[in-house]
């Protein structure tokens, strides 16, 4: 798959896509929009990839949306394909709620997890990016900012729905309002990011955790109850628990479960098929 903006590799059953413009802190682009969706499409069809990881060049992760398109914006004014590119989404999928076939939102409708292996700097429209990720690992140098307020912008892409639900409505609302700059470990503290590692081996450190995951659960598991929980925030008790028993039904029928079992009673490494 060419690419001018990102890189896109697979080994060991976890897909890396790594935003590639490291002069510019993977300050976000159209083209650079475009490979990130491609490339997720292609790891969510490939059977060879159970997660995928999402992090950036050299020593960010992404500085927002490029300020090449915002300083044209603020001298010339918006002209129409300024706002198609705003407004876009993908194309209709059947069966999919409609809130995550958004511009970004899609993340959580993939029926993989996808890690934010954030690796530095990590503002704007890159903390949105970020959130939309199920899981957030930082190195130590991560440095987070909402931005918008300070550049006479809004709370983009739905992340005034998205960062109250993880880090509650009080603390996003300073993150919000204030566009305050955190640091990893505070922002750990937030709950912002699950998990933080050392700088030195992080990407290494990274890959490894996402093997762990890719070759100890069920992947058909995984996809499940990612729908389960993004789905539930739309729900009401009962719908959930309704939810969840015919989930459960179908998961002792299949293949997955016997191998879950299997493998626990053989006292041996598990072979998940996702089946």
């Amino acid at each position: 798959m060419p690419t001018q903006e990102t890189i896109y590799e697979v080994a060991d059953r976890v897909a890396t896509i790594t935003l590639n413009r490291p002069d510019k802190l993977n300050a976000w682009t159209a083209t650079m929009e475009a490979e990130v969706r491609s490339a997720v499409e292609e790891a969510e069809r490939d059977e060879n990839v159970r997660v995928i990881v999402l992090t950036g060049a050299g020593r960010g992760f992404c500085a927002g949306a490029d300020m090449s398109l915002l300083s044209a914006v603020a001298t010339q004014g918006l002209d129409k394909d300024v706002t198609r590119r705003i407004q876009s989404g993908g194309a209709p999928q059947e069966g999919l709620r409609p809130d995550f076939q958004r511009k970004l939102s899609y993340f959580l409708g993939v029926a993989k997890p996808v890690i934010a292996a954030i690796n530095g700097p990590t503002v704007g429209l890159g903390l949105v990016i970020a959130l939309y990720c199920d899981l957030r690992w930082a190195a130590e140098s991560a440095r987070f900012s909402t931005t918008f307020a300070q550049r006479g912008l809004i709370a983009e892409y739905g992340i005034a729905w998205m960062l109250p639900r993880i880090v509650g409505l009080p603390d996003a609302i300073d993150l919000l309002l204030s566009a305050r700059h955190i640091n990893a470990s505070e922002a750990l503290g937030l709950r912002l990011v699950n998990r933080v590692f050392p700088q030195e081996g992080f990407a290494a450190t990274i890959h490894e955790h996402a093997v762990q995951l890719a070759s100890s659960v069920s992947p058909r598991s995984l996809g499940v109850i990612k729908r389960q929980v993004y789905t539930g925030i739309f729900q009401t008790l009962a719908e959930s628990f309704d939810l969840s028993v015919v989930e459960m039904v179908a998961s002792l029928r299949s293949e997955d479960f016997k191998e879950g079992v299997a493998h626990f009673l053989e006292k041996r490494a598990p072979k998940f098929s996702g089946r």
